[in-house]
């Protein structure tokens, strides 16, 4: 069966930096887009990056922009995300997922149109 697991999440302070990854597993992943969701308390999901197979093409959310980069490795099948200068306001448990589903429809997709989802990694920055 198909898994993400991910890893990476956990404290740090204001201005502080994490590395979240997740490594599928369970199918060939050949032209699959993957990325990141997070979600905070009282918050709507939000699509934080994602990033297409070949790496030509790459997304992330504008309050993230400048801050966060995505990267992949596809013979680990595993996809990163590189967080620095790290806000309060990006304590969130964050998803990792994928699916063939072009780039572009990613930041107003459905959660019903993303096939594969992560267990979901705590991130939490303190003030």
């Amino acid at each position: 069966q198909v898994q993400l697991v991910e890893s990476g999440g956990g404290l740090v302070q204001a201005g502080g930096s994490l590395r979240l990854s997740c490594a599928a597993s369970g199918r060939t992943f050949s032209g699959y887009v993957m990325g990141w969701f997070r979600q905070a308390p009282g918050k709507e999901r939000e699509f934080v990056g994602g990033i297409t197979w070949s790496g030509d093409s790459v997304y992330n959310a504008d309050s993230v922009k400048g801050r966060f980069t995505i990267s992949r490795d596809n013979a680990k099948n595993t996809v990163y995300l590189q967080m620095n200068s790290l806000k309060p306001e990006d304590t969130a448990v964050y998803y990792c997922a994928v699916d063939q589903l072009p780039l572009r429809l990613w930041p107003t997709a459905k959660n019903n149109r993303i096939r594969y989802w992560g267990q979901g990694t705590q991130v939490t920055v303190s003030s």
